[in-house]
């Protein structure tokens, strides 16, 4: 009888990076949850990023991002090496750019492993590589009228 490290679902997926976005509409949790659904997954970690009503002690009103041009295929370049640290099944990840309000979805991640441990570890890497590697800017609005750009992510 072949050991369960011997079975194929243990180990990653051929082609696991399953959804890469940036995109200027609303975000769906369930087309990301989708995107990563695997039969040899036993465990999927997703992260919701939103936008919150206050940053640094100040109340924000309403923020707007913005990306360079290359920010998929940073997206796309950091995915793939999570996916090959990892034991990854599927992963997904789409970024918002544009005006958002609070309570709006600005990112979704999501990575299948084998198992919820890998899952966790590599959906954590996956967001905080993302956040400090991808040029993507956010503009933020505060509430007593003044403003403030924060650098990727």
């Amino acid at each position: 009888m072949a050991s369960t490290n011997d079975h194929p679902g243990e180990s990653a997926a051929q082609d696991p990076v399953k959804l890469i976005g940036i995109r200027e509409t609303p975000l769906s949790v369930d087309e990301v949850f989708r995107a990563v659904g695997d039969d040899a997954a036993g465990g999927t970690a997703l992260f919701v990023g939103t936008v919150r009503n206050h940053d640094g002690g100040a109340d924000v009103d309403a923020l707007g991002y913005s990306c360079h041009p290359s920010a998929e295929a940073e997206m796309r370049r950091i995915a793939e090496k999570v996916a090959a640290e990892y034991p990854v099944r599927a992963l997904a990840a789409v970024h918002r750019v544009g005006d958002l309000g609070v309570g709006d979805l600005a990112v979704v991640v999501a990575v299948s492993c084998p198992h919820r441990g890998e899952a966790f570890e590599a959906c954590r890497k996956l967001i905080d590589d993302l956040k400090h590697e991808v040029p993507i800017w956010k503009h933020q609005k505060f509430s007593d009228g003044t403003e403030e750009w924060v650098g990727a992510c």
